[in-house]
């Protein structure tokens, strides 16, 4: 789960990393509010998940407050590469003397953690890691120690900064690694990491991305998630435990087993070509076990997509035979009753088939249609759909 700046920042504070003031607006008068507040220079900032907010004119200095009140007018509601602004950080204006970069991550090839840092911040750190790589020192952190004192001296050593000011940044990048750690986050990322005109160092601008495996020991995580945005379909199946996410298609997706959905995905985009170039609508996993509860769970989230026209379920039966599934769809049909009104394509294989074909097929329902293989399927689930529209 990525964050805003805002809740990065207060993760920060949280931790003893420096920071400066910074408050959440969601209208003018708000931000208005929150400027007079921290008084002096203050800095407008849109709060989106994605980077070049500069650049789109989502980051203004109001040296008052009521240029703090028309910046806000003019960001909140704007669109930021496809991210519409809903809430701006007003921030205490710093006197920037220096910035620096500073970023850990995990490192998944080579199973550990990967500590980057730059005495040149503030810029596009893709764009410095090509250019001028030798500019981007990378130091492997260790999983086990983490960032001691004595890895951070290592760190900024790497990095190349002078010894007065090496001596300020390595205790922050401790402090860093405590955010790593203790919240369980994949990436924390500071650009820039400012020296102020007094000698200070500052975590200026953070990006966190927290790891949602490690939500059931982070209760207070589930309060950072971004609801005002997230897509209502994604967040039913989550209530489920499913594996779905949204797609720009026409034909609804069930399967079992994230390897067979996505080569049904392959196949359905595939068989859309010949009939009006639908696309798949979804990725959608059931698991291993496709009881009548999951899988009328798995079609109501689906057949909730007004894109929807057709669904393809795309089941192997292993560790669940396919008697088991058929008795599953047939009574999530039930379940479901006038609810479902798109037509239905089941191609059933593996463990015990016959037996779940006969179910179906004696259950005659007259939205299902029963396929023998995964391309008849497809083709006849992309067929229906390119019909229905």
């Amino acid at each position: 789960m990525d964050l805003f700046e805002y809740q990065a920042r207060d993760l920060f504070e949280k931790h003893g990393v420096p920071v400066l003031q910074g408050i959440v607006a969601t209208t003018p008068e708000e931000a208005r509010a929150a400027a007079e507040k921290i008084g002096g220079v203050t800095v407008v900032k849109a709060q989106v998940k994605v980077g070049g907010r500069g650049k789109a004119g989502g980051v203004k200095v109001a040296k008052n407050a009521d240029e703090a009140y028309e910046y806000a007018q003019q960001i909140l509601g704007m669109d930021i590469k496809g991210h519409t602004v809903h809430r701006v950080m007003i921030a205490q204006g710093a006197d920037i003397a220096e910035e620096y970069y500073f970023s850990i991550l995990l490192d998944r090839a080579n199973r550990s953690y990967l500590a980057m840092c730059s005495v040149e911040g503030g810029v596009e750190i893709e764009q410095l890691a090509v250019e001028r790589p030798e500019a981007l020192a990378r130091v492997e952190v260790v999983p086990t120690e983490g960032i001691t004192e004595a890895k951070a001296q290592e760190i900024v050593r790497e990095a190349k900064f002078d010894e007065e000011t090496a001596a300020k940044v390595a205790p922050v990048l401790v402090k860093l690694w405590d955010v790593f750690k203790n919240e369980d986050a994949t990436l924390v990322e500071v650009n820039p990491l400012v020296k102020t005109g007094d000698g200070q160092i500052i975590a200026l601008d953070g990006k966190v991305t927290l790891d949602e495996n490690a939500e059931f020991r982070q209760s207070g995580h589930a309060d950072l998630a971004d609801k005002s945005s997230a897509d209502p379909l994604e967040e039913k199946a989550k209530e489920h435990d499913l594996n779905y996410v949204k797609l720009d298609g026409e034909v609804g997706i069930i399967g079992n087993g994230a390897g067979l959905v996505m080569s049904t995905l392959d196949v359905v985009a595939y068989a859309g070509e010949k009939h009006g170039n639908v696309k798949p609508a979804n990725f959608l996993d059931i698991g291993g076990g496709a009881s009548a509860e999951i899988m009328a769970a798995g079609l109501d989230v689906i057949l909730n997509d007004p894109q929807v026209k057709s669904v393809f379920v795309n089941v192997f039966g292993g560790i669940t035979a396919c008697d088991a599934v058929a008795n599953g769809i047939v009574k999530a049909l039930e379940i479901l009753g006038d609810e479902e009104d798109k037509p239905l394509v089941v191609r059933l294989d593996g463990n015990n088939v016959e037996e779940g074909r006969r179910i179906l097929a004696g259950a005659n329902h007259p939205l299902v249609t029963l396929a023998e293989t995964m391309d008849e399927g497809a083709d006849k689930a992309a067929e229906l759909a390119h019909a229905a529209n």
